[in-house]
């Protein structure tokens, strides 16, 4: 495998993802992918601001700011003055998970990679092969994955 095609696998893999994200209450799905990445910079790194994310990132700064406000609307994330400098805020996950977070932790894959692998005619997907995909996506989460690797 190459690097284009490794690049294509992870799109393709985004894909599903977001296919498997369950819907919000809202009913506003948006772009999935800003609010995830933006989640996992918070995540790695608690008490950040939205210029840092962006900056590392490579997300527009306004991207990153719509991003923690749908992140605060679902209790994903809290935000507080920051210290140093008022007019900015530190964002940090929520101490306590709200039910949204709860449902997507909890929501499972399966569905959008059997969806996948059904093909055009979206027929029943080869069992073999969808627990071939599995295994194999379960052993690149185990060694890929930000909190398998040692920081």
């Amino acid at each position: 495998m190459n690097g284009v095609e490794l690049f294509l696998l992870g799109r393709t893999l985004m894909k599903i993802g977001e296919q498997a994200m369950p819907e919000p209450a809202t009913g506003s799905r948006g772009s999935i992918r800003s609010v995830l990445v933006t989640l996992g910079e918070i995540v790695a790194n608690p008490g950040t601001t939205v210029g840092e994310i962006a900056a590392r990132t490579g997300l527009p700064q306004s991207q990153v700011s719509t991003a923690v406000a749908r992140l605060v609307e679902a209790g994903s994330v809290e935000t507080e003055p920051d210290p140093a400098d008022r007019r900015r805020r530190l964002v940090r996950p929520a101490a306590d998970p709200s039910r949204r977070v709860a449902e997507v932790r909890t929501t499972t894959a399966d569905a959008a990679l059997a969806a996948a692998l059904a093909g055009p005619d979206g027929g029943t997907p080869d069992p073999a092969a969808l627990k071939a995909v599995t295994d194999a996506l379960a052993t690149l989460a185990h060694h890929l994955t930000p909190s398998a690797r040692p920081r």
